[in-house]
C-alpha cells in the first residue's frame, strides 16, 4: 500500500511515500538498502527475518503494555515505511532526489478494535546523514594525524530536516515531531541516575557528548538515555518538545519495542546481551557473552552500503546541486 503527496516549503517540494512493512515487505529500488527493514528483507530467508523481527516487537510491546492485557497478546504493531523525497525546482520538473527513510508506528487494539497513532522516526536513515559521515568526514581526516571535524558540518543536513518537519507534509500526516531512537555510543560511558519512568524506565547520563550528539543537536534535537524495564542497555531518544510530555505511552512504547528490537538484532553484543547494564555502563561489540536472535544480518555489508549511498548522494545531490544548496542553506528561515 502506498500514498504519494506533494508539499511545497521554503522551495522544495517534498513527496511523502508510504509503504507497508510486513513480512511480504520487498525493498523497492528507491529504498535505501542500508535501512534495517531493507536489509532484512533480502536473500533467501527474508520472509523468516521478517517474520521474526515483527513478532519480536508485538511481544515486546504487550510485554510493557500489560495492563488490561492478561495474556501478553492484545496489541499489534502496525509498521510503515516512510520515504521522504525532494525536489529542487518543482518548474524545472527535475526528478525526486532521495533524501530520508522512517518507520511510522501504528498500533492495533485487539479488544477494542481501535487504531492507535504511533510515533514517527524509528529507524530514520538519511543518504545526506551517510554523506557526511561515510564521505565526507572520511575524507577529510585521510591521513591526518588528529581527527577533525569539517566546518559547517551536518549545516545542509539539519537544515533540510528542519525543513521537512515543519512543512505542511509532515503538519499534514503527523501530531506529534518524531523521536529518533539510536545505539548508545561504544567510546562513551553511562552512569545510571535515580530517575525513573514508568515506560522508558531509568534515565543514564553520559560522560560527554558524541559527534552524533552534536550532529542531531544542529537539527533541533535533545538527547535523554533510558533503560527500558527487562531492557539490558540503555538507548538515545533525540526528540524536540518534552520526551517525557509530548508524546502518549504507547507511542513511547512503540518507539521502544521497535527499535529494541532492531537493536537486538544488529547490536546483540549491547541489547542481547546475558546480563544488564550496571550503574555505570561503557557498550562494547566485543563483548562475548551475548545471545543471538533468529534473524539473519550481515553487519559488514551495510557499512559498505553506507558509503556506496553516501557516495551516491554526492554524485547526484551534492554536487550537481552544490550552488543551488548552498544558496539556499544561507538564506533558509524557520
Amino acid at each position: 500500500m502506498e500514498n504519494l503527496q506533494d508539499t511545497q516549503g521554503n522551495d522544495f517540494v517534498f513527496s511523502l511515500k508510504r509503504t507497508c512493512l510486513d513480512e511480504n515487505y520487498y525493498p523497492s529500488d528507491q529504498t535505501r538498502l542500508t535501512t534495517n527493514f531493507a536489509n532484512l528483507a533480502r536473500g533467501t530467508n527474508r520472509w523468516q527475518n521478517l517474520h521474526n523481527a515483527l513478532n519480536m516487537i508485538n511481544n515486546r510491546f504487550n510485554s510493557l503494555a500489560h495492563v488490561n492485557n492478561p495474556k501478553g497478546d492484545r496489541y499489534h504493531v502496525q509498521l510503515e515505511i516512510l520515504t521522504i523525497t525532494m525536489r529542487i525546482d518543482d518548474r524545472k520538473g527535475l526528478n525526486d532526489l532521495p533524501m530520508m527513510e522512517v518507520l511510522k508506528t501504528n498500533i492495533f487494539d485487539r479488544k477494542t478494535g481501535q487504531q492507535i497513532e504511533g510515533v514517527a522516526g524509528n529507524n530514520f536513515s538519511s543518504y545526506v546523514r551517510d554523506y557526511d559521515f561515510s564521505v565526507l568526514l572520511t575524507e577529510h581526516n585521510k591521513d591526518k594525524p588528529i581527527f577533525t571535524v569539517p566546518e559547517n558540518f551536518g549545516d545542509l543536513h539539519d537544515k533540510l530536516y528542519k525543513c521537512f518537519v515543519n512543512s505542511q507534509t509532515y503538519k499534514d500526516h503527523f501530531k506529534t515531531s518524531p523521536i529518533i531512537c539510536l545505539s548508545v555510543s561504544g567510546n562513551k560511558s553511562y552512569t545510571r541516575t535515580e530517575y525513573h519512568n514508568a515506560v522508558l524506565g531509568f534515565e543514564y547520563l553520559q560522560d560527554q557528548y558524541s559527534l552524533t550528539d552534536e550532529y542531531f543537536s544542529k537539527m533541533g534535537l535533545k538527547v535523554r538515555y533510558f533503560m527500558p524495564p527487562n531492557a539490558v542497555a540503555p538507548m538515545a531518544f533525540y526528540h524536540s518538545g518534552d520526551l517525557l510530555c509530548d508524546y502518549t505511552d504507547f507511542g513511547l512504547i512503540s518507539s521502544i519495542s521497535t527499535m529494541e528490537t532492531f537493536q537486538k538484532i544488529y547490536r546483540p553484543e549491547i541489547y542481547n546481551a546475558n546480563s544488564a547494564a550496571g550503574k555505570i555502563f561503557k557498550p562494547s561489540l566485543k563483548n562475548e557473552d551475548y545471545s543471538l536472535t533468529r534473524v539473519e544480518y550481515d553487519r559488514l555489508e551495510r557499512s559498505r552500503l553506507a558509503v556506496e549511498q553516501g557516495k551516491y548522494a554526492e554524485q547526484h545531490f551534492i554536487k550537481p546541486y552544490q550552488n543551488v544548496l548552498e544558496q539556499w542553506s544561507a538564506n533558509f528561515k524557520l
